[in-house]
């Protein structure tokens, strides 16, 4: 499901980085580990096809994303993987209900309200549907990024440093909402994080250096 072999990228400022070799499988939990500096939101990225032109192996769903046009890329992106990233990225004049149909139409799919209506109940939303996101709390517009994600019943869903802001109570509930998720479709969880209270949620982990 997911594979990277030989991998390396270099910045613009001419520094590189190198990743060990990995495989997650079709509906594993995975987390990623690393302090600051140690690659894991570049790494992640890479995997999403938000940063191209590295070197090495990087294979998604049984494919080469080098081997994909830009275009080709974006329709991938939207129809198989997930993101949550640090900040939600939620557009803040569209209601929830908006924000979470740009995942099908950005990806090309047609909009299913039930399956809106079934996200949304299933992570305590629904009453929220027609609010404007600037109307929820932290944690609400987290929920709204969670649904967003999984919208699209992707088979991968990548999350960056999703507790890291988060007291213990909140952190619990976030990781399991998206084991929880995950789990629901059966979808492939990579969690890049620095926090140490995830380590014992999620027994697969691969280790970063920051070296």
């Amino acid at each position: 499901m997911i594979s990277i072999h030989d991998l390396s990228f270099q910045y613009s400022a001419g520094n590189s980085i190198r990743f060990p070799d990995f495989t997650v499988t079709k509906g594993e939990h995975c987390l990623l580990l690393g302090e600051s500096g140690s690659g894991k939101t570049t790494l992640l990225h890479l995997l999403g096809g938000l940063l191209r032109n590295y070197a090495g192996s990087v294979k998604v769903d049984n494919t080469e994303l080098a081997q994909l046009s830009e275009t080709s890329l974006d329709r991938f992106r939207g129809q198989h993987i997930g993101f949550v990233f640090q900040r939600n990225h939620l557009v803040s004049a569209l209601s929830v209900e908006k924000n979470l149909m740009l995942a099908p139409y950005l990806a090309g799919l047609k909009i299913n309200t039930e399956r809106i209506t079934e996200v949304l109940s299933g992570l305590g939303l629904a009453e929220k549907r027609k609010s404007s996101v600037t109307q929820l709390s932290h944690g609400q517009a987290q929920r709204v990024a969670i649904a967003r994600a999984v919208l699209n019943k992707p088979s991968i869903i990548f999350a960056d440093e999703p507790t890291s802001a988060l007291d213990d109570k909140n952190c619990d509930r976030v990781i399991h909402m998206l084991m929880d998720v995950a789990a629901q479709n059966q979808s492939t969880l990579l969690v890049a994080t620095h926090d140490q209270r995830l380590k014992d949620k999620i027994s697969k982990q691969v280790k970063l250096s920051s070296s």
